[in-house]
C-alpha cells in the first residue's frame, strides 16, 4: 500500500497496543496485515501517516488510560501530523459502538474485534478521510467529562433480553451478529466498522508480526466468553467462546517451534471450555460444574478437548514449555489433571482465577463454584499434579461483601498457600449486574482490603520462594538483567492485580546477572530467577539448569550448575 501521488514511498503506520496478551495478539495480527499490505510499521508516531490505538475497556482504570492514549495520540496528529489518520480499535469501540463516533469525532476511523484482518482497508480510507476534515480541535481537558460520560453511559444502558434471563450468554441471540453502522452520525464523522457480537476468530493463515521476544509467543486456541459473572464485560465486548480447530492451533504451534520458539502460551478467555462449541448442536448453556462435566463425559472418542489439544502439542518434537492460561475453575476435570500429569512438555503451572472463596461472594459473583468444590479441586489438582504451581487472583470489595466473608479470604490464602496469586480492588463496571448492585463499598474500603490480601499472600511468597533454596531448576533465559530490574522487583499488570514491592536485598544482587523465568513463572505477571553468571556464558532464548541460592521477596537468585542446552 503506497500513498497517492507518491508510488515510490510506502504508508507508514504506528501502532500502540493496550491491554492483556489477548489484546495483544489482536495488535499482532494488524500489523502482520499490514506488512502483507506494503505497509511500513514506525516506532515514531509523529512521523506515521496513521496512528493505530487498540483500547482495553474492560475496567475503569483501563478505560481510562485508553481515553487517555487517544486523547495525547489525536495531541500529538494535531501539533505535528495535521494528515495523519488516528484509528481506534479494540474493546472500547467494541463497547461503545454507537455513541463513541459522537463523543470522539477527531478521531478519523473506529474498527472492532471481527476487522482486525481488514485493518489495512480501513487505514486507506481513514487517511482518505482525515484529507476531508478541518484541522484538528482536540482539547485534553475533555478527558474527564468523556470518561465520565462513557461510564454514565454505562449505568443507563438497558440490557439485552437476554442478559435478562437466568441462562445468561445461553442463548441463541446471544450469538447472532449485526454490523452497526452508526445512527444519526453527521457526514463528517469518523469511518466505523464495529459488529455488534464478533464472531472472528484467528486461524493460520491470518497473517501475523509478533511483538513477543522470538523465544516465547502466545496463542490464541479460542474466542469469547460465556460465562455470566456479574462483574465482567468481556462477553458482550468479545462474543460467544468460538474455538479454533486443533489442526489449525498444531499448524501454527510446528511454525513457531521451527522458528525457535521455546514456550507456547495457549491463551482464550476460557481455555478449560477450549472445543466443547465445535461438537454437534452444543448449547451454551453448560457453565456450571455438572453441566460442564456431563457435557464432556457425552463427548464422542474423536471429540476436540483441551487434553487432546495439550497431548497433541506435547508430541511434537522439540524442547519447549507448554503453558496453560485463562482456566476456569468450573470446567476443570480428572482427565485434564491426568493429561497435565502425564505431559512432560506441558509446565508445573495453570492459571485458575477463582475470584473468592465465601459462599455469597462466589452467588453474588455468578462463579458456579461453590466453596467445598474449589478446596475440592485445588486438593484434586495438587494430588494429580506432583509440583504444580497455581496461580490465582481475587476480587476484594465486591458489592456486599462483610468483614466475615472478606475474613474468610485471608484465611483461604493463608491455607492455600497459593505459588503466585493477584488481586483486584472491586471496579465497578456499569453495564454489569454487580455495577447495579446494593452493598457497593468504598474505594478505601476496597484499597484497604486489596492491602490487607497482599500483605497475607506476601508472607505465603516469601515461604515459596524460601522452599527453592538448594533446588536445581529449569529456566528459560529471557535476557541480561539490567541495573533498574537488579535494584528493584516492580513488575505489575491490570489483568491479574499484582503489584511487587522494591527489592529490599538489592544487595545481595551486585555484580554480572542474567533474567530468566521458570516453570512458575509465565511472562510479564509472575516472578523472575536471576542468575549470578559471567556475560556470555548464557545464551538468551536458551533453556538452562541452574541452583537457587537466594531469594527476595518474589523473585529468586541462581547460579548455573550445567551446560546450556538448546
Amino acid at each position: 500500500m503506497t500513498k497517492k501521488n507518491s508510488s515510490e514511498k510506502p504508508l507508514r503506520v504506528g501502532l500502540i497496543s493496550l491491554g492483556c496478551a489477548k489484546n495483544l495478539v489482536d495488535a499482532e495480527i494488524m500489523l502482520g496485515s499490514l506488512l502483507k499490505s506494503g505497509v511500513e510499521i514506525t516506532n515514531d508516531a509523529a512521523s506515521a501517516d496513521a496512528v493505530i490505538v487498540n483500547t482495553c475497556s474492560f475496567i475503569d482504570s483501563a478505560q481510562e488510560e485508553s481515553v487517555d492514549t487517544i486523547l495525547e495520540s489525536v495531541e500529538l496528529r494535531d501539533a505535528s501530523q495535521r494528515g495523519q489518520a488516528v484509528i481506534v480499535s479494540g474493546c472500547l469501540p467494541q463497547r461503545f459502538r454507537d455513541e463513541l463516533p459522537k463523543l470522539m469525532p477527531e478521531v478519523d476511523a473506529f474498527m472492532g474485534i471481527d476487522q482486525v484482518a481488514n485493518v489495512s482497508d480501513i487505514i486507506g480510507k481513514a487517511i482518505a478521510n482525515r484529507a476531508t476534515k478541518v484541522p484538528g480541535t482536540s482539547n485534553r481537558a475533555k478527558k474527564d467529562k468523556l470518561v465520565t460520560r462513557l461510564n454514565d453511559l454505562e449505568k443507563h444502558r438497558p440490557l439485552d433480553e437476554h442478559e435478562k434471563e437466568n441462562a445468561l450468554r445461553g442463548t441463541e441471540k446471544f450469538g447472532q451478529t449485526k454490523t452497526v453502522l452508526g445512527k444519526n452520525i453527521p457526514a463528517a464523522a469518523p469511518l466505523f466498522d464495529v459488529s455488534a457480537r464478533p464472531v472472528f476468530i484467528p486461524d493460520f493463515e491470518t497473517p501475523r508480526f509478533r511483538l513477543t521476544p522470538k523465544h516465547f509467543a502466545y496463542v490464541k486456541i479460542a474466542e469469547g466468553c460465556n460465562h455470566p459473572c456479574s462483574f465482567c464485560i468481556i462477553p458482550r465486548m468479545r462474543g460467544s467462546h468460538r474455538s479454533r480447530t486443533q489442526t489449525d492451533i498444531i499448524k501454527e504451534v510446528k511454525a513457531l517451534i521451527a522458528d525457535g520458539v521455546k514456550e507456547i502460551n495457549l491463551i482464550s478467555q476460557d481455555s478449560t471450555y477450549y472445543g466443547l462449541d465445535l461438537r454437534p448442536n452444543h448449547s451454551r448453556a453448560i457453565s456450571s460444574p455438572e453441566k460442564f462435566s456431563a457435557a464432556a463425559k457425552s463427548l464422542t472418542a474423536d471429540a476436540t478437548t483441551i487434553c487432546t489439544l495439550l497431548r497433541e502439542l506435547n508430541a511434537l518434537k522439540g524442547n519447549f514449555w507448554i503453558r496453560l492460561l485463562y482456566t476456569h475453575p468450573a470446567h476443570w476435570t480428572d482427565e485434564l489433571i491426568q493429561t497435565i500429569a502425564m505431559c512432560k512438555k506441558v509446565a508445573r503451572y495453570i492459571d485458575i482465577p477463582l475470584q473468592h472463596i465465601h459462599e455469597n461472594m462466589l452467588e453474588r459473583m455468578r462463579r458456579e463454584t461453590s466453596q467445598q468444590y474449589i478446596v475440592d479441586l485445588i486438593r484434586r489438582i495438587r494430588a494429580g499434579i506432583p509440583g504444580i504451581a497455581i496461580r490465582t487472583t481475587f476480587i476484594v470489595g465486591f458489592p456486599g461483601e462483610t468483614e466475615a466473608s472478606f475474613d474468610a479470604l485471608l484465611d483461604f490464602i493463608r491455607e492455600t498457600k497459593f505459588e503466585r496469586l493477584g488481586v483486584f480492588a472491586y471496579s465497578k463496571e456499569d453495564g454489569t449486574r454487580a455495577g447495579a448492585m446494593a452493598g457497593q463499598l468504598s474505594d478505601k474500603v476496597k484499597q484497604k482490603r486489596r492491602e490487607l490480601a497482599m500483605a497475607a499472600q506476601h508472607k505465603v511468597a516469601i515461604t515459596v520462594s524460601e522452599s527453592f533454596v538448594g533446588r536445581e531448576i529449569k529456566v528459560l533465559i529471557e535476557g541480561e538483567a539490567n541495573a533498574k530490574q537488579l535494584k528493584s522487583a516492580n513488575v505489575s499488570s491490570w489483568e491479574h492485580g499484582l503489584i511487587r514491592e522494591t527489592d529490599k536485598h538489592a544487595a545481595q544482587m551486585k555484580g554480572h546477572y542474567f533474567v530468566a523465568r521458570g516453570e512458575a513463572d509465565a511472562p510479564d505477571i509472575d516472578g523472575r530467577v536471576y542468575i549470578r553468571a559471567a556475560k556470555g556464558s548464557l545464551i538468551v532464548g536458551q533453556f538452562a539448569t541452574v541452583k537457587i541460592i537466594g531469594h527476595t521477596d518474589y523473585d529468586l537468585i541462581a547460579g548455573p550448575v550445567s551446560d546450556q542446552k538448546a
